[in-house]
Formats: structure tokens, C-alpha cells, sequence
């Protein structure tokens, strides 16, 4: 047929297709052209955040252990530098210590040296003897100690005698003595009454007891202790009979109390 011929020519003059239309999208040409998925529908491109620089982290962290490090390093000093004061000062302290332990010991040593030497030096001791008619009292004394005699009682009146370390000064009642003698023209009732008025009065600051003296503690005597009648000395006084009269041995400072004990043993007097 002409007309099936001519329709096959005119089919026959172009390209051949399905007859399905191609539904794709167009794409835009140039740079506003986008990738489609499989979907059709366009594909949106990730954008990779930016990664921080290690680098810049490893300064960082560098830079913080650095400062700590130098903060106890810091604080290592310091404490190294007080500890080291505090041992100093302690050091200092203790040396000083020691030194004035040792300077006081040398001092305590000399002195205890010296008493030593001076009570040796006492010795052999002396014996002195009273008048013979007043009884010849006897007793013995450190030979560092001198003598005088002001009273011998060769007219029937008292017998004075001081006994003192060198020499004797002036005799008077400020006068300090290591030993006083007085025998008295007195009785011993009478001596003790003036003593008892010298205790009674208010401002005395006198006290007695009764006392054994002599190398068998043979002697019944008075002690008194503490203020001596019109003076204002501080000592120890000891009476006793002899015969019709009274021995006085009397101490003026607590000072030569032990001389004055050891002498007190050694007393005797002819009855």
C-alpha cells in the first residue's frame, strides 16, 4: 500500500527510539551543574570539618606541664631553703647551748676546785687555848685563819677573843668575824636572861634550842640562831658554863656555819 510505504519511509529517515520518553532532568551546564543519585534526586556534598592542629595541642600541653614543673620546682626550693634556715637556727641554738653548758661547767668546776683547795688548806688545823685560870677552853681552827686577842682577862675581867680568814679587820658590830670568843666574868643564868629579853622583844629575829657540843657531845649549851642582838648581822651564837663564868662562840654570817659546826665538836674546857 502507498500509504503503509510512505509511513515506513518516514520512519525509516530518522533515528530509531522506544517510545518511552526519557524522563531525566536536564543539567544545567557550567558550574550550577549538581551530581543526581540514583534516586534523581540530587546528591548533597559533606563538608569535612576542619581537624585542629596537633601540633598547636602538643604546644599547649607542653607549655602547662612546663609551668607546673617550674611551680614545684619553686616550691621544692623554697621549702629546702626554710628547712635549711630552721636546721641553721637549730644548729646555732644547740652549738650555743653546748657552749654555755661547757663554759658553766668549767666555772662550777673552778669553783668546786677552789673549795677543794681552800678546805685543804685548812688543814692541819690549830688549837687554840684560852686563859688557864678562866678554864683554858680549847677548840681546833682552819690554820688560813688569823687570830687577835684583845681582852686576855689578866685583871679578872672578860676574855674577848676573833678568829677570821687573812686577817682581823676593826672589831666593831658591823664588823663581820668568822669566830667571836668572849668568856664572861658572868653566871650562865644571868647571860641566858639577857638573851630571853633580846627573844622577847617584837622585833626580834632571834630563836634558841638546846644543843650538845664537844668531842663526846659532853657539853649542854644554848644556840641561838638567826639576828644578832644590836647588830644586823645574821648568825649563830652558842653559850655554855664554864665554871662561875659563860663562853660565848659566836659566827657572824651563815657563811662560816660549817667551820663553825666542825669547831663546836672540837671544844673542851678544863672544870
Amino acid at each position: 500500500m502507498p500509504g503503509m510505504s510512505g509511513m515506513s519511509s518516514a520512519n525509516n529517515m530518522g533515528p530509531r527510539t522506544s517510545g518511552v520518553p526519557d524522563m531525566r532532568p536536564m543539567q544545567p551546564a557550567g558550574p550550577q551543574y549538581q551530581a543526581m543519585g540514583p534516586n534523581g534526586m540530587p546528591m548533597v556534598q559533606q563538608m569535612q570539618a576542619p581537624v585542629k592542629s596537633r601540633k598547636d595541642n602538643s604546644g599547649l600541653i607542653k607549655t602547662i606541664v612546663i609551668i607546673l614543673l617550674s611551680l614545684i620546682a619553686v616550691t621544692f626550693i623554697g621549702l629546702f631553703i626554710w628547712m635549711t634556715m630552721q636546721w641553721n637556727e637549730a644548729q646555732t641554738d644547740v652549738d650555743g647551748k653546748i657552749s654555755k653548758a661547757v663554759a658553766n661547767a668549767k666555772v662550777e668546776q673552778r669553783e668546786e676546785d677552789e673549795k677543794e683547795y681552800a678546805e685543804r688548806e685548812k688543814n692541819p688545823y690549830k688549837t687554840f687555848a684560852g686563859p688557864l685560870d678562866y678554864g683554858q677552853l680549847t677548840f681546833n681552827y682552819p690554820k688560813t685563819w688569823s687570830v687577835y686577842v684583845a681582852e686576855a682577862a689578866n685583871t679578872g675581867g672578860n676574855f674577848n677573843a676573833y678568829f677570821n680568814p687573812g686577817q682581823v679587820d676593826t672589831v666593831s658590830n658591823d664588823t663581820i668575824n668568822a669566830l667571836r670568843v668572849t668568856i664572861l666574868n658572868e653566871s650562865f643564868d644571868s647571860v641566858t636572861e639577857k638573851y630571853q629579853r633580846d627573844m622577847d622583844r617584837r622585833d626580834s629575829g632571834l630563836t634558841m634550842e638546846s644543843v650538845t657540843i664537844g668531842p663526846n657531845n659532853n657539853i649542854t649549851a644554848n644556840r641561838y640562831t638567826g639576828t644578832i642582838p644590836n647588830t644586823e648581822l645574821n648568825g649563830f651564837i652558842v653559850t655554855f658554863k664554864i665554871r662561875d663564868k659563860t663562853a660565848i662562840l659566836q659566827t657572824d654570817s651563815v657563811l662560816f656555819e660549817k667551820d663553825f659546826n666542825e669547831l663546836l665538836k672540837t671544844v673542851t674546857f678544863n672544870e
